[in-house]
């Protein structure tokens, strides 16, 4: 590819960033060497482990796999925006994969955050088969499969108002 760029305004978590990028480039790619957000995690760069999920316009999306270029004017969400941007305070999916042990070297975390607060978003109520089949696309190294479906499933009871 030639030595074309392309000048983007991406709005991320809710904050505007001017980027240079080449028409080629990946959101993926983009977050991460250009505007410095290295929580969403690059492992296969082919859309077969879901870690570098983050959300647009609120779905849940490969960033590995979408260009930079076509995130213009639309609504990204990552890992480093889903805390209380005032408070800290962690978002009640991030409290549960901490509390209950969620995460093991955390490669996979990233995406099945973004992945499960889409989720959320969508279906707050969702069986542990719901939770299950949206979580399909992202895969666990570690294989805790079982850990990561309680913790989105206590996660979406907390948010609902019940107790844990």
């Amino acid at each position: 590819m030639s030595g074309k760029v392309t000048r983007l305004v991406l709005t991320v978590d809710g904050q505007k960033y001017e980027v240079v990028a080449r028409p080629d480039a990946t959101l993926a790619a983009v977050l991460r060497e250009d505007i410095g957000l290295t929580g969403t995690k690059v492992m296969c760069e082919g859309g077969e482990c879901g870690s570098c999920t983050v959300l647009i316009d609120g779905n849940p999306v490969l960033s590995c796999l979408t260009l930079a270029v076509e995130c213009q004017g639309r609504y990204i969400e990552t890992i480093e925006g889903l805390a209380d941007p005032i408070s800290g305070e962690l978002h009640p999916l991030q409290k549960e994969f901490v509390e209950r042990s969620g995460m093991q070297c955390g490669i996979c975390t990233p995406g099945m955050l973004m992945t499960a607060k889409a989720l959320l978003a969508e279906n707050p109520d969702p069986s542990e088969d719901d939770v299950r089949q949206a979580l399909a696309g992202n895969l666990c190294r570690c294989g805790n499969y079982k850990r990561i479906t309680e913790c989105v499933l206590a996660a979406a009871k907390t948010m609902r108002g019940g107790e844990r």
